[in-house]
């Protein structure tokens, strides 16, 4: 979950480095480092943010035309300067910065503590550099080919040496990296948005390939050393895409974004003639999808609600039965899987290690896979048999809000393209793409709840709980509205079925507690209506998210947040927009940082 970026090239290297590494900073942010070569190592490290490191640089930069740094989120080792990327192997023979996580880590260092070399750090990373010292003879990159089997686990890497200067080095298993390619110089970054500006093609690396770089060439070696020839990509990047405009932070900025994003993640899939929508990357024809018996979902974190919100929605339109997998569960599990079962894999980054591992092990049983991602060039978008981008552009602030609605998006037009496969009406086809075309407007009237809504969260910022409750589509919603307030404020939150409430959590209730009821019309509403008297009847304070003519509600909630009247397959998007808002103001309010909240990083590549 760290970032990387490495240059070589005939400009001074740290103006670059740091300008590409403060476009990583939501991969990690405990502490940062750069080190570059000028005849020899020249290294800073920092504890917190890239910043401190800026500071620490300014009126002493690093002098020197190649080098790489490094954003840490930490694993093995407290937060220091001294577990802090770069690390140094041999007598500063060599810098490696590394993304991952090492399995047999101290095996290795009893090993080379053995042979003479001093460890600095509490890390796994260190044995890295010490391990390519002690192979470095007359070849930087032969040093690198025989420390990679020893290395049990995760990486991404990038390595200098001041015995080869100009030389930049980069492998990989398990942790993204992608060489951007330029004019006379070359580039190295764990995420390709690091490059924009810099680079106008990008190659992404494969598992168990090394990348050699200098400035005038490139070169991408697999397992057996051989030369590989790789695609080519064009770097699609807008500087709009990565600054904050009007906004005071990231995460506002992509909730105000969900409307168009919505739009892009429709845009060109909708059939009308046809009342299905069209995807062009499945890789399944019509005969292939009537196939399919069963689809077993698999994600993490907020991709994971999206998934159960696509297990409604795909068993309503389509009738086919959907299971819905934790998947860090599920890599390690063996369930049976039926011949004509499909696994889906949802992500944002398309590099979350549990979901990639998930999908590989499907893969390897024989079984079809499919993914839903947000990231052109991602290993999952890479390795799937299919999949579906979900379009709704780079997404900064750590807590996802734009993406969730992209994958919510795709998974509705997923279950009309099943559907209408299978025993979905035209009528109901052309009802539902009619409904899903007005939600962008929709959702910018959505986002009118603003002020009531921070108007809310000044009378509960300070409540050391809060439970969240829905039914349905919406029990999804709450436990994604629980995840938001934990993610980002702190605060303990849980997320229920209403009707479960009464079976455990009811005990949680009294004064100081408030509930979020997700209370719109439909099929439950006088059930879940129950549930908010049973809170009420016990002291509990009410916030409820509602339809605008809903006098009941009303009547009953201590606080009321309206949306707009929608059909229930639908709520889950109308409903996102105030839970992420709330989120966000109570945790303003509480001096939080949103966009980098603490322990947490964006793309989760360590299991």
């Amino acid at each position: 979950m760290c970032g990387i970026v490495g240059y070589t090239g005939n400009r001074e290297a740290q103006p670059i480095l740091l300008e590409g590494l403060a476009r990583l900073e939501y991969r990690g942010y405990d502490s940062s480092g750069l080190a570059t070569v000028n005849g020899k190592l020249y290294l800073k490290k920092a504890v917190g943010r890239i910043a401190q490191l800026r500071n620490l640089l300014n009126g002493h930069p690093l002098a020197g035309n190649s080098g790489i740094c490094h954003t840490r989120w930490a694993t093995h080792g407290g937060v220091n300067d001294a577990n802090a990327h770069p690390h140094l192997g041999g007598n500063g023979e060599v810098a490696v910065v590394h993304n991952g996580v090492i399995e047999n880590y101290d095996i290795l260092k009893r090993q080379l503590e053995a042979q003479g070399f001093q460890f600095k750090s509490q890390t796994d990373s260190e044995v890295i550099a010490h391990l390519i010292a002690s192979y470095l003879e007359n070849d930087l990159v032969q040093a690198v080919r025989k420390a990679l089997p020893r290395l049990k686990g995760t990486y991404g890497l990038a390595v200098v040496s001041p015995r080869f200067p100009g030389i930049l080095v980069g492998a990989r298993l398990g942790s993204p990296l992608v060489v951007g390619i330029g004019d006379n110089e070359m580039f190295l970054a764990s995420d390709a948005s690091a490059l924009g500006g810099f680079a106008k093609r990008v190659v992404y690396l494969e598992d168990r390939q090394i990348c050699v770089l200098t400035p005038e060439r490139w070169e991408i070696l697999d397992a057996d050393n051989a030369t590989f020839d790789p695609e080519v990509h064009a770097l699609d990047w807008q500087p709009a895409d990565q600054e904050l405009g009007t906004f005071a932070h990231y995460m506002l900025k992509e909730i105000y974004e969900q409307p168009e994003v919505l739009g892009r993640a429709l845009a060109g899939r909708l059939d009308i003639g046809e009342a299905t929508a069209h995807f062009g990357g499945l890789n399944l024809d019509a005969q292939e999808l009537r196939q399919i018996d069963r689809i077993i979902m698999t994600a993490c974190g907020t991709s994971y609600h999206a998934a159960l919100i696509g297990e409604h929605l795909i068993e309503q339109f389509a009738r086919i039965p959907v299971e819905v997998e934790y998947a860090s569960e599920f890599r390690y599990r063996n369930p049976p899987v039926e011949k004509n079962t499909i696994i889906v894999g949802i992500t944002q980054s398309g590099e979350t290690a549990d979901t990639l591992a998930a999908l590989r092990e499907s893969k390897r049983k024989g079984q079809r896979t499919l993914g839903l991602c947000n990231v052109v060039g991602s290993s999952i978008a890479r390795e799937v048999d299919g999949g579906v981008f979900l379009h709704a552009g780079p997404e900064i602030g750590v807590a996802s809000t734009k993406a969730f609605t992209a994958q919510v998006a795709v998974l509705t037009l997923l279950a009309v393209h099943l559907g209408r496969t299978r025993h979905l009406s035209y009528q109901a086809g052309a009802r539902i793409l009619d409904e899903l075309q007005a939600m962008p407007d929709i959702l910018r009237e959505t986002l009118r709840c603003h002020d009531r809504v921070a108007a809310i969260a000044q009378k509960y910022h300070q409540a050391s709980n809060m439970l969240y409750l829905g039914r349905q589509y919406l029990f999804p919603m709450a436990l994604e509205g629980a995840l938001k307030l934990k993610e980002i404020s702190y605060i303990h939150a849980e997320g229920y079925p209403a009707a479960e409430m009464k079976h455990g959590p009811i005990a949680l209730v009294d004064e100081n507690t408030p509930s979020v009821f997700l209370i719109p019309h439909g099929s439950v509403y006088d059930k879940v209506m129950s549930n908010l008297e049973e809170i009420k009847a016990r002291g509990g304070p009410v916030i409820a998210i509602a339809c605008a003519d809903d006098g009941l509600v009303e009547a009953k909630a201590d606080d009321v947040i309206h949306v707009p009247n929608v059909p229930e397959y639908l709520q889950p998007l109308v409903v996102a927009i105030p839970l992420q808002l709330l989120a966000y103001h109570i945790a303003l309010l509480r001096g939080c940082d949103i966009d980098k909240p603490r322990n947490l990083a964006k793309s989760v590549t360590v299991e």
